[in-house]
């Protein structure tokens, strides 16, 4: 698979997202008629979704902020995400927002990151417990022969109001940088030890799922703090050094095109950011406006970025209120479309898997107890196969549906494609094992792996999970899937998590990168996690931060990586 350039040291980014994909039982109809160096990016399996936000008339549910705090503190996670729908109006995308308080910057000041080899973080103090380097270096006496070390573990250290939500990890060089509230964060891969820190003068809502090749994200802003709150400012950042460079407010003349909810992509040197009637890009190296609303009276619900840049589109039909779905590839650079991708009557674009070769999940009705489908496409986005699951209910895992900000169209994980063998890996829903006493509502589960071929749909083999374990494909490489594969419940004994491989044959899985059993209570606790691997290294996220209390809160596991 042609994939875009590894970003400095870091291997292939990760690919996108499903929901919940399939219905055991019952086969979705075709969603068509005749007519996605060192860290790939996947999520470990999270324990259970929070409830889903209601869907807007054109398909992708919508967040909706909760209600801020007017006094005293609100503890717990986030859910209960709201529809917003506006009366009459066409709500493109979702978008990312953060719910955390801060006080502002002074009007005018520039941001400035900061070298700082220890810093110091609000809400950390003598009170905190034990540090991440203690808690690695007790970890590791326990590890066994040929277990990884556990190379560092970062702690959250922020008192926040009610949580909040990072975006990233994103990597270059020996940097892994990651978003959260008013601040971006550059880390040593090397040790954890923060590099640099970037003051953000208002809140991060939004950001694309991968940089620039040469390591340059470009950011979602609130433009203001007014309770309009809109997204509509962009500033571009160097995560190699962490210095911030040309920053716009997008022009919002067009009447109702409120910028709160957008999905970014970044392909190539282009940056696209979709909202309500909005889809714009500009050019990541300089910040030049490239192109505004594609032509037509279609509206872009979101881009995919990568090697090839996917829209998912929404056009009037021929009927009076009705609408029709389609799938296009877009010239970055100018916006012309070059191919366009019916989807079936009543059926939406829920994510992109890969947008080379193009593998789009699509769903049929709500994110939770709709049907799902795959649609594998040609280069010239001609249809080429339907997947057939049979009685398998396959499902993706999205990192940003567990935070409370909403999902980029090409952030979920859960497949991988090797174009050498005409091969996809999807897997499987999650089954229930059992659960803990201590912990009775929490469940563990298990797993498969589903190899399809990509030129007829059919099924090639079924692999499961070890009990307790769940497996999740994170890329092909030499010619094998990688797989993360989770910790076990805390009643198995010397075991961990890892990293797994499995070639195009099926077979059993083999270890490829070991996690220290002695690891295995913190790993659990990266319940919700988007995990990175290469080189013989892995990384793990949390994409939401929460506590129940403020000491819980600053003692939060963010990120643990493995590797010798």
């Amino acid at each position: 698979m042609s994939q875009p350039p590894p970003q400095e040291g870091f291997g292939a980014p990760y690919e996108p997202r499903p929901g919940v994909y399939g219905d055991p039982g019952q086969p979705p109809p075709g969603p068509y008629g005749q007519q996605s160096g060192p860290y790939g990016q996947p999520p470990q399996p999270s324990y259970g979704y929070p409830p889903q936000p209601p869907t807007v008339p054109h398909g992708r549910p919508q967040p909706q902020p909760p209600n801020r705090p007017s006094g005293g503190r609100s503890r717990g996670r986030l859910v209960g995400l709201v529809a917003a729908v506006l009366a009459g109006v066409l709500v493109i995308g979702a978008g990312v927002w953060f719910v955390v308080g801060g006080d502002d910057e002074p009007d005018g000041k520039k941001p400035v990151a900061k070298e700082s080899t220890a810093p110091k973080q609000p809400g950390a103090g003598s009170s905190r417990k034990k540090t991440p380097a203690a808690e690695a270096a007790e970890i590791n006496k326990g590890r066994k022969e040929g277990e990884a070390k556990v190379r560092w573990i970062q702690k959250n250290g922020v008192d926040v109001p009610v949580g909040a939500s990072a975006l990233g990890p994103w990597t270059t060089g020996g940097i892994v940088a990651k978003a959260m509230y008013r601040t971006v964060s550059g880390y040593s891969l090397e040790d954890g030890s923060q590099k640099w820190s970037l003051r953000l003068p208002t809140d991060v809502c939004a950001a694309p799922t991968r940089p620039t090749a040469d390591g340059k994200i470009v950011i979602g802003l609130l433009a203001d703090t007014s309770p309009a709150q809109n997204c509509d400012k962009l500033q571009m950042i160097d995560l190699a050094t962490g210095e911030a460079g040309w920053s716009v407010t997008i022009d919002r003349a067009v009447q109702n095109d409120l910028l709160r909810y957008v999905v970014m992509a970044i392909s190539g040197d282009v940056v696209t950011i979709g909202g309500l009637r909005r889809a714009e890009a500009y050019r990541v190296s300089d910040g030049k406006h490239l192109w505004g609303k594609l032509p037509g009276p279609c509206e872009v619900e979101g881009f995919a970025g990568g090697a090839v840049m996917l829209a998912s589109v929404i056009c009037p039909a021929q009927s009076k209120g009705a609408i029709d779905k389609e799938v296009r590839r877009i010239d970055p650079v100018t916006g012309r479309t070059l191919w366009t991708y019916k989807v079936r009557k009543d059926w939406n674009v829920d994510a992109f898997h890969s947008v080379d070769p193009p593998v789009i999940f699509l769903r049929n009705g709500p994110v939770v107890g709709g049907r799902s489908a795959i649609a594998v496409l040609n280069d010239d986005g001609t249809a080429r196969s339907q997947p057939v699951p049979g009685g398998d209910t396959l499902e993706g895992l999205c990192p940003g549906k567990e935070r409370d900000l909403g999902w980029n169209l090409d952030i979920c994980m859960g497949a991988a494609v090797d174009t050498e063998t005409d091969t996809l890996y999807v897997t499987t829903k999650r089954r229930p094992v059992g659960r803990t006493k201590s912990r009775p509502v929490v469940r563990w589960f298990t797993n498969d792996v589903v190899a399809f071929d990509m030129s007829t749909g059919k099924k090639k083999w079924k692999v499961s999970s070890p009990a307790t374990q769940t497996l999740m494909p994170l890329r092909v490489e030499d010619g094998k899937v990688l797989m993360y594969l989770s910790p076990p419940d805390p009643k198995t004994k010397d075991v961990g998590g890892g990293i797994m491989a499995l070639g195009p044959e099926g077979g059993t899985p083999q270890p490829v990168l070991r996690h220290p059993a002695s690891a295995a209570a913190t790993e659990r606790t990266f319940d919700e996690a988007i995990v990175l691997h290469a080189d013989g290294r892995s990384l793990l996220m949390i994409p939401q931060v929460y506590g129940e209390t403020d000491e819980e809160e600053m003692e939060r596991r963010t990120m643990i990586a493995f590797g010798d």
